[in-house]
């Protein structure tokens, strides 16, 4: 087991090593995670993987095309379930590599940070799950001719469910890449709020290529909340910011407090 020490006591080899136990041990979490999804495999597949396609409407059918199709359905659900399941332990071992080089104020900063992490990101998961996923499942049923057949193969069912939920989990961290970018100082509420207009374009392409669909009411539906998330991590730079300014004025008038300190010490002993 690598032991953490300070950073400036860490060499290359140190790091290598805490890196290597860290990966190791996120490895074994997801591998354990992967066991317990597989024995509740049949739930996770029926209940959870399939079930918003069925829900949708009673015309569209889940055929199998390929002799693999199965397997690799319950294969990508149980790997899809494992990883949700083991994300915030992962954020840890992430965390816990990256804490030896951060300074005092800064670990009491973010000693939150995994579970702010974990939270964004089932907050969205679950976001997409239940409201994204439906009405885009929904608008496909019941869009067309009711003489053509809904019949979607297993393997493009489970790549656009995938890709929905990944691709929402990871990119709702916005509040979390702002937070540490601010605290570094690369951004500033200032410059998000200059270039509001260009980010919010920038969101409506994002939208537009990770939606599947290619009504606007889905796009639109996957967009605002990234629009919300923008406005949200404006608040949370200048918190960030606040904060950096208040410790930075603490820090200049450190020096004069000791030395008044000193002088109303040294003023005492002259009368003893």
């Amino acid at each position: 087991m690598a032991k953490q020490q300070p950073t400036d006591e860490m060499g290359f080899l140190d790091l290598l090593d805490e890196l290597r136990t860290r990966l190791f041990r996120g490895l074994l979490g997801v591998i354990v995670a992967i066991c317990v999804c597989a024995y509740f495999s049949d739930f996770i597949v029926n209940e959870i993987s399939i079930a918003p396609l069925l829900k949708s409407s009673p015309n569209v059918k889940l055929q199998n095309l390929v002799p693999y199709g199965q397997l690799t359905l319950y294969v990508q659900s149980i790997l899809f379930s494992a990883i949700v399941l083991a994300f915030p332990f992962l954020v840890y071992q992430i965390w816990q590599f990256v804490l030896p080089g951060l300074l005092p104020k800064e670990r009491k900063a973010a000693r939150f940070i995994v579970l702010f992490v974990s939270m964004c990101f089932f907050a969205f998961v679950s976001f997409c799950y239940f409201v994204v996923i439906p009405f885009s499942l929904n608008f496909f049923a019941n869009f067309g001719s009711t003489q053509i057949e809904n019949n979607i193969a297993v393997t493009d069912y489970a790549s656009f469910f995938l890709t929905m939920i990944f691709t929402t989990g990871f990119i709702f961290e916005l509040p979390f890449v702002v937070y540490l970018l601010s605290n570094i100082g690369l951004l500033t509420p200032p410059f998000m709020r200059h270039y509001r207009k260009y980010a919010f374009v920038v969101i409506l392409v994002l939208a537009a290529i990770l939606t599947p669909s290619t009504d606007a009411l889905t796009m639109l539906l996957f967009a605002l909340p990234m629009v919300v998330l923008y406005e949200i991590s404006i608040f949370i730079s200048a918190a960030v910011q606040k904060r950096r300014e208040r410790e930075a004025q603490e820090e200049e008038l450190q020096p004069t407090t000791s030395l008044n300190e000193q002088i109303h010490r040294a003023f005492r002993i002259s009368f003893h």
